[in-house]
């Protein structure tokens, strides 16, 4: 798969609002976005994905409790074709999924967990996760939120180095966190008051 490539970004300064690459725009994600939020997942994850289930059961959780967002590029720039989407987007129809992410606010409480976030590899690189990320903390501070926790695959050091430099902190390992695959994870944190 051949990359788009429109430089590097560099991460944001603590505390800047976080906005993708020009021709990506972060949105709500809604029913109508599982096909393809599915097959990245599967692309992306596949010892451990998500379900198409469990997706649903998310995603139709009251926004109180709950944030999911679709990161969209200009499908023009021949990132990814339409063979590779579940929907049949791509080549130059219009916006792609580039990517996804998912926060759970913590019912009376003043903390959030990042649960989920996924950016097609046609976009690492681009900012994109770093968007995604910036905007649920985004949210999480508006809402009151002191503290955001999260767990990443201790084998996927790109996310991992993504946290760090957002801030988070290596709080400890959940043993086989990870099923089937029996994955450890690493739990972090980050300090939303600092």
């Amino acid at each position: 798969m051949k990359a788009a490539w429109r430089g590097r970004r560099r991460g944001p300064a603590e505390g800047e609002t976080t906005s993708p690459n020009e021709g990506v725009s972060l949105r709500p994600m809604t029913a109508a976005d599982l096909a393809d939020v599915i097959g990245l997942e599967h692309e992306l994850f596949p010892g451990d994905p998500w379900t198409r289930e469990m997706f649903a059961e998310e995603v139709s959780q009251p926004p109180q409790s709950r944030l999911y967002l679709i990161a969209e590029a200009d499908a023009g720039d021949g990132a990814v074709a339409a063979s590779e989407t579940e929907s049949g987007r791509g080549a130059a129809s219009g916006p792609i999924m580039a990517g996804y992410a998912g926060l759970m606010f913590v019912p009376g409480g003043m903390q959030a967990d990042v649960l989920t976030i996924a950016v097609r590899q046609a976009y690492w690189g681009q900012g994109i996760g770093s968007a995604l990320l910036g905007t649920l903390l985004d949210a999480a501070r508006s809402r009151g939120c002191t503290e955001v926790f999260l767990e990443v695959r201790a084998d996927n050091s790109r996310a991992h180095g993504l946290y760090l430099r957002r801030g988070f902190t290596d709080l400890g390992i959940r043993r086989g966190y990870y099923q089937p695959s029996g994955m450890d994870a690493i739990v972090m944190r980050k300090d939303l008051q600092r």
